[in-house]
């Protein structure tokens, strides 16, 4: 596999890990659940739901960013996926701490899944994989001679990729915090990787307007 090849790669890895480390993505809710019922194991059951919640949440970008780079082309696509990057992106500075999604502790691990899911969505988890799908999408004059059936295993595949990344830095951060750092940590400061976020979705949709 070449360098060109593999980035994509990479960078899906890259933002799986970026998502386990973000604490609105599930392991502070997983330590909460755990600390509430006294039980590490409740730790670490909790990231299966929350890991498929946030799976089923990329996977709806994955197939819609698929689709749209076989039905139009390189340049139009581009153009889209800025437009919705930076929407979504001033949809956070302007309403985003607004949609905060309440679920209690005595939940069980379908409403786990269902919140993640939610959460995901309403955070635009997938957003930031359309760059890194267009590549895989195939779009412009080499869209309509990519078999869907390969199309449809990439994007499968990228989503294990990316799911598996965030799951493993979820369950690290989590059973770190658990077991010996406590939450005690999180009000004496912590990065604020929501602005971080919310910087790297506009950017990038700048990034491709103006390669567009």
């Amino acid at each position: 596999m070449s360098a060109g090849e593999l980035w994509p790669w990479l960078i899906l890895i890259g933002l799986g890990a970026f998502h386990g480390l973000n604490p609105a993505m599930g392991w502070l809710f997983a330590v909460a659940l755990g600390l509430y019922r006294g039980s590490r194991s409740v730790v670490l059951v909790s990231l299966i739901p929350i890991a498929l919640g946030h799976a089923a949440a990329i996977a709806v970008v994955v197939y819609a960013v698929i689709g749209l780079g076989m039905a139009i082309d390189q340049h139009s696509f581009r153009i889209v996926a800025g437009l919705l990057l930076i929407a979504w992106g001033i949809y956070h500075v302007l309403y985003g701490h607004r949609h905060r999604l309440r679920i209690g502790l005595r939940t069980g691990l379908a409403g786990l899944a269902v919140w993640s899911f939610a959460m995901a969505t309403v955070h635009g988890a997938g957003m930031m994989l359309v760059p890194v799908l267009m590549p895989l999408a195939q779009g412009g004059e080499h869209a309509h001679h990519m078999p869907m059936t390969t199309s449809l295993g990439v994007a499968a595949l990228a989503v294990l990729v990316h799911s598996l990344a965030m799951l493993l830095t979820t369950g690290a951060v989590a059973l770190i915090v658990y077991e010996w750092v406590g939450l005690d940590f999180l009000r004496r400061g912590w990065i604020n990787l929501d602005l971080l976020w919310t910087a790297a979705l506009i950017g990038m949709g700048l990034w491709l307007l103006r390669m567009a």
